[in-house]
């Protein structure tokens, strides 16, 4: 937000630099991030001097040219000029060679030395729009007699320029959304010295700008009947009755300010609003008046299907939960948030009806984020704004319309209801908030400090005082509350650094969490992984998109208030943030990625009375598409080349490997879910750890993705239990031989190759060490249910040379198990 510190000097002059000033603010909890000068006029007329002409006489190759020699106080020099109304004895404005002009229309330029139709001119005698000073260009601009000869422009008109501070205004300061508020911070840092150096000094009240008191307006009532439909949303509105208007533009002083804050004047009574809203931090709006249909004026929810034309010439579909300003024909414009282009003012208009109001805060933001506007307005009606200030606001821009329009008020109409935010009382006692700051604040002091931030000490019963906080300072309403209000103002440089420092050594719990989980980070990046971080928040309609155990539409935790569509649920699965991550990168020509990302989902159930329990689950989650190596002449290209099932799955065991769990993996059905090809993991213990395969197209073409994409999740707290159970044995290498024996095993088709290795593993703990798949067969020789499989068996003894019988005992074994399971020597 950017704060006017000669706006600022206006409301409370101080006598300090604006960078000390600025670091007052920041201190008092305004942060300021940059303070820039800003000239009144581009440029700041830098090398345009006082002149007098000295002589004038025609150009001697050109009509409507005049030779003119001009004294600059320090030199008199020769210019051509083509103004018609140039003539000697005249004080006029000379831009000299080399500065440079910002003209009112068009772009820049510079002066330089040149000829004109053969004769040397040496700078330029300029009119009111070169200057940038207005419109004007009749003729040169003729100075007043008592100007100085090279006198500097800018010295002679009073031009001079701002400094604009720029403050980081948080969401919960809505005291401060005008300059106003900054001031009032401003004030009561100077007055208790909150930064050391700067202050306390003595400084005077804030003065407040004239106003216009609406009191007998309001007894005369106005021309419009007013009628407020959705009192819950907008519990106070106030409308003015203006005649005799005349717009033109506002003046220059206040031209300048709101330029400098980066608001472009348009006109008068527009202007007069912004200066409002900045100035005191209430938005208001204009009517048109004699455009309101039937002399009514309806603050209601619009109609379903209800159509806007706004100030951008946007049509725009309203819903039934927008609240609107509407006369007898229909909607005049989006309460708090945007006006409409039928009823706005422009130069014709000569009456006006002012809006003054509180809109609620929620109901704005929703409006606002539905039709993706975020105006001035919208701002600060969505952070909420002061509720007593809503008259105040009125009178003020009832009285610059009256200074710079010559309106009449004719009358006024007012609605007030019972008011959605209130003041606050809050209870504190002073040792318990002394103890709390771990200072002693002097009780004069204390109160001073309160006193000068609006909050009024109603009642002091020796240690316990009763403060009464207005209303504005929504954020404010506890004990602690009182507290940082105090210490920010007070000023962190006052709390003394103990002499000492105490704290209680921890006794760090092995193995440590965040050790564990960067390891698996650390080797997943080493896999070629990179590490991404998404929002908690996603589409609500995810949820819906597929059949899956993950997404239930009943358990979701939909937002309240949500920023948009896009964030209007907390996610129930990681899989389609991963997916839009995919999907951005591929559209920007990065085809190849793999990615996993550590994160939280959340679900809401409802017990059997009907209590719903939040449930929050950390997950791991892996995602692998386009090729399996970088694009080179030796790697294999084409569908050879591309990452599969077996990329992932090779991930996955290098992980469960660093864990250390064991687990079983069963063939997840096709036919629905997220995945169209997966597999599920349990613990041998029977617990799901997680699954992983190929996406299912649908699913990727939801999120924007056209080419196959392979997930795995893991339940993250399997992983840490199995990870904490985990056993590390270490023995000797083996000093003895290993023997391999190969099988040539048929089986059914439906059968997977971890049913023979559990069945082969159980039959022979003792000397089995490894086994492995190196051949998969299905055709000629088999029947059409049938496949082989060729396994490799591993036998070792840790203690001595394994002789044929021990091996043949071992197969044996082996055969016979497998056997039981349905398989047969081939």
């Amino acid at each position: 937000m950017k704060i006017s510190a000669r706006w600022i000097q206006q409301l409370f002059p101080f006598d300090v630099s604006v960078e000390r000033a600025a670091e007052v603010l920041t201190a008092t909890g305004l942060e300021v991030e940059g303070v820039e000068h800003v000239e009144d006029v581009p440029g700041g007329l830098e090398g345009v001097l006082v002149g007098q002409i000295t002589s004038v006489k025609p150009h001697p190759n050109a009509d409507r040219l005049q030779l003119c020699k001009v004294d600059l106080g320090n030199e008199v020099v020769d210019i051509v000029c083509g103004a018609s109304n140039v003539a000697e004895g005249q004080k006029v404005p000379v831009a000299t060679v080399g500065c440079t002009l910002y003209p009112t229309d068009g772009e820049a330029f510079t002066i330089k030395k040149g000829k004109i139709r053969g004769e040397i001119s040496l700078g330029m005698i300029c009119a009111e729009d070169e200057l940038g000073l207005g419109s004007s260009h009749e003729g040169i601009l003729i100075l007043d007699d008592h100007a100085q000869v090279g006198q500097p422009l800018a010295e002679f008109i009073g031009m001079g320029g701002d400094d604009v501070i720029e403050i980081g205004l948080t969401p919960n300061r809505n005291d401060a959304m005008g300059h106003w508020g900054v001031a009032r911070d401003l004030r009561s840092g100077l007055m208790h010295g909150t930064v050391s150096g700067v202050g306390p000094m003595d400084v005077n009240p804030l003065a407040f700008p004239e106003t216009t008191p609406l009191k007998e307006a309001l007894s005369r009532g106005c021309s419009i009947q007013l009628n407020v439909e959705a009192k819950e949303d907008c519990p106070h509105y106030l409308a003015v009755e203006l005649t005799h208007v005349t717009v033109s533009p506002s003046p220059a002083w206040a031209q300048k300010q709101l330029r400098a804050i980066g608001v472009q004047p348009i006109n008068n009574v527009v202007d007069a609003t912004n200066m409002v809203l900045h100035e005191l931090g209430n938005p208001l709006h204009a009517f048109d008046l004699d455009k309101i249909q039937g002399a009514q004026v309806h603050v209601r929810k619009a109609i379903a299907d209800e159509h806007l034309v706004t100030l951008d010439d946007q049509t725009r579909k309203l819903d039934s939960t927008d609240l609107v300003i509407a006369d007898s024909k229909g909607a005049m414009c989006l309460a708090g948030v945007y006006g409409g282009a039928h009823s706005g003012v422009n130069e014709t208009t000569n009456s006006i009806l002012l809006e003054a109001a509180w809109f609620h805060p929620v109901t704005v933001r929703k409006t606002a984020k539905r039709h993706t506007l975020s105006t001035d307005a919208s701002f600060r009606f969505e952070r909420g704004v002061d509720p007593a200030s809503v008259r105040l606001a009125a009178e003020r821009c009832v009285r610059l319309l009256q200074d710079w329009s010559g309106a009449q008020l004719e009358g006024a109409v007012e609605f007030k209801g019972e008011p959605r935010v209130k003041d606050t009382i809050v209870k504190i006692e002073l040792s318990w908030l002394f103890g709390f700051l771990g200072i002693t604040i002097d009780q004069k002091r204390l109160n001073s400090i309160l006193s000068s931030l609006d909050i009024e000490v109603v009642n002091q019963e020796n240690d316990c005082w009763t403060l009464q906080v207005p209303a504005y300072r929504s954020d404010v309403t506890r004990p602690a509350d009182i507290a940082e209000e105090v210490l920010r103002i007070h000023g962190f440089d006052h709390v003394p650094l103990p002499t000492r420092m105490t704290g209680t050594l921890e006794i760090p719990v092995k193995p440590n969490r965040e050790d564990v989980l960067f390891g698996w980070r650390e080797l997943l990046v080493n896999l070629g992984f990179t590490e991404i971080m998404s929002n908690s928040l996603t589409k609500a309609s995810y949820a819906e998109i597929v059949e899956d155990r993950d997404l239930v539409p009943s358990a979701s935790v939909n937002m309240l208030n949500p920023l948009s569509s896009d964030l209007a649920a907390m996610r129930q699965s990681l899989i389609f943030q991963g997916l839009e991550a995919i999907a951005r990168n591929i559209n920007h020509k990065q085809l190849d990625l793999r990615m996993f990302e550590f994160g939280r989902t959340y679900t809401r159930r409802f017990d059997e009375d009907g209590n719903s329990n939040y449930i929050e689950k950390e997950h791991l989650s892996l995602w692998v598409t386009g090729r399996s190596f970088p694009e080179s002449w030796n790697k294999p290209k084409g569908k050879e080349g591309q990452a599969d099932l077996f990329t992932l799955k090779h991930a996955v065991e290098m992980l469960l490997e660093r864990v250390g769990l064991i687990v079983v993996s069963d063939v997840e059905p096709t036919q629905e879910g997220l995945l169209a090809e997966g597999i599920l993991m349990r613990h041998r213990n029977g617990n799901e750890i997680g699954r992983w395969g190929l996406v299912q197209p649908s699913v990727a073409d939801a999120c924007g993705v056209n080419q196959p994409v392979f997930w795995a999740d893991f339940d993250v707290s399997q992983l840490w239990k199995a990870m904490k159970k985990r056993n590390v044995k270490a023995q000797d290498l083996p000093k003895y031989p290993s023997v391999r024996r190969d099988l040539a095993l048929v089986v059914d088709r439906s059968m997977t190759y971890e049913t023979l290795r559990q069945a082969a593993m159980n039959a022979e703990k003792k000397l089995l060490k490894d086994i492995s798949l190196f051949d998969v067969y299905q055709g000629k020789g088999l029947e059409d249910h049938e496949k082989s499989y060729a396994m490799a068996f591993t036998l070792q003894a840790p203690n001595a040379t394994l002789h044929d019988k021990q091996i043949e005992s071992a197969m044996t074994r082996i055969l016979e198990a497998i056997q039981s399971v349905g398989g047969r020597l081939r």
